[in-house]
């Protein structure tokens, strides 16, 4: 049974430890250079420390050793005792090395496939304590389970790096990830407190205690932001909440909980996804179509974009729990109401712009490319030349007897990159 007062204590604690160590986070970040300057890409102006992650993670363990001695002493009920999906200290280890991770990365930068095998071994640690998505309810056969056997592995592995980055990539404005990832938590809670699922209850306390603690210090204007060792610790933090809230559900829209909870910055990475692959760039390519970029280029303050989208995910998640703890027309109205609203936000957003553009305009053969570059090319050198555009046509067709140009042309192709 969730003892209320003992959620108060553990909420509390994180609140209080992550604020107490966030001094001490900023001052390590100094230390390291672990700064983010401004640039063209960034919204800050000036040079803020980013290893907010190493208060955070303080927060977490200051929280674990507070149930501990609750236990011990002053008769708790244990809440990892009698969990079914998992060793907890396995899950802890998890998070410890994606912490040390993002922590590497703050301060030297790692490479984007050092950073995501990183991330693969944080998740099988966690997989390996137990915690698996094993099966998941039959939609079209009442009272049969798809079983995925071994299958769980790979899967619940692909399924807890995919959270540890839709945070880290949202991770883009004062406050931004530090709120949705609060909110998100704390529709985990109420679902899995619904649910009796103790141990997703209390950790999912934990995270949202964190996060608010956080906030005091990352809010607009921020005077510290959590860098890759907070948003990844957080993201990994989400996907292991929400794994113990419906690992063990028989109902398979269960899963639209967490799903809907991290509904934004879940949309946010697909898009980003595809926007980069049409583009021919890496998925991890920094770049201003985020979803808060396109609210700032609308003409919305910070703090007004920040409030937009906590309002988004506080929306989708109380659609989520409806859907989980309700049936008939409130289901009805819960999926009317988050589709409505997120296509709306979609279409005004243009998220689907790179699909359509795709579609409509779709990729021209190498030969054509070329060609526009040619005559791109000479429109430079003639207008160097001090020539005409009525000259282009003859000097486009010219092919022995222009000899100038077309070594010119030469030249400014061996230049190009």
């Amino acid at each position: 049974m969730l003892e209320w007062i003992e959620c108060g204590v553990v909420l509390l604690t994180a609140v209080a430890a992550t604020i107490a160590a966030t001094p001490l986070a900023r001052k390590i970040a100094v230390a390291c250079d672990a700064i983010d300057y401004p640039d063209k890409r960034r919204v800050n102006t000036r040079p803020i420390p980013r290893m907010g992650g190493v208060a955070m993670f303080i927060g977490i363990v200051a929280s674990v050793v507070v149930i501990d001695i609750g236990v011990l002493f002053f008769g708790w009920t244990n809440p990892f005792a009698s969990s079914a999906s998992g060793r907890v200290d396995f899950m802890l280890v998890g998070l410890g090395v994606t912490f040390m991770l993002g922590v590497i990365d703050d301060i030297s930068g790692l490479r984007a496939r050092y950073k995501f095998l990183g991330q693969v071994v944080a998740a099988a640690i966690v997989s390996s304590s137990g915690l698996l998505l094993q099966n998941i309810q039959n939609p079209f056969v009442e009272g049969t389970f798809i079983e995925f056997g071994w299958l769980s592995y790979p899967i619940t592995i692909i399924y807890l790096v995919c959270f540890a980055n839709i945070i880290n990539l949202i991770d883009g404005l004062d406050g931004l990830a530090s709120g949705i990832s609060a909110i998100s938590a704390g529709t985990i809670f109420v679902f899995a407190a619904l649910a009796g699922r103790i141990e997703a209850a209390i950790l999912c306390v934990v995270v949202v205690g964190v996060c608010l603690g956080f906030l005091k210090f990352n809010h607009h204007p921020a005077s510290i932001f959590m860098g890759d060792s907070g948003s990844l610790l957080l993201g990994l933090s989400l996907g292991v909440v929400s794994l113990l809230a419906v690992a063990r559900s028989t109902l398979f829209i269960s899963l639209l909980v967490p799903i809907l909870a991290a509904g934004v910055p879940i949309m946010d990475t697909a898009a980003a996804i595809i926007r980069r692959t049409r583009a021919h760039q890496p998925i991890d390519a920094p770049d201003k179509g985020h979803i808060h970029h396109r609210l700032l280029a609308a003409g919305f303050t910070q703090e007004f974009t920040v409030f937009i989208m906590w309002a988004w995910t506080a929306m989708l998640a109380v659609c989520g729990v409806v859907l989980a703890e309700s049936d008939g027309m409130a289901r009805v109205v819960a999926i009317i109401v988050a589709a409505v609203v997120t296509g709306f936000a979609i279409y005004k957003l243009r998220l689907l712009d790179p699909v359509l553009k795709h579609y409509y305009n779709p990729r021209k053969s190498r030969q054509q490319r070329q060609e526009e570059e040619d005559e791109e090319v000479l429109r430079r050198l003639n207008r160097a030349a001090g020539r005409s555009a009525a000259d282009l046509p003859n000097l486009a067709s010219s092919s022995r007897h222009n000899t100038p140009a077309r070594s010119n042309l030469g030249r400014e192709r061996r230049r190009r990159p």
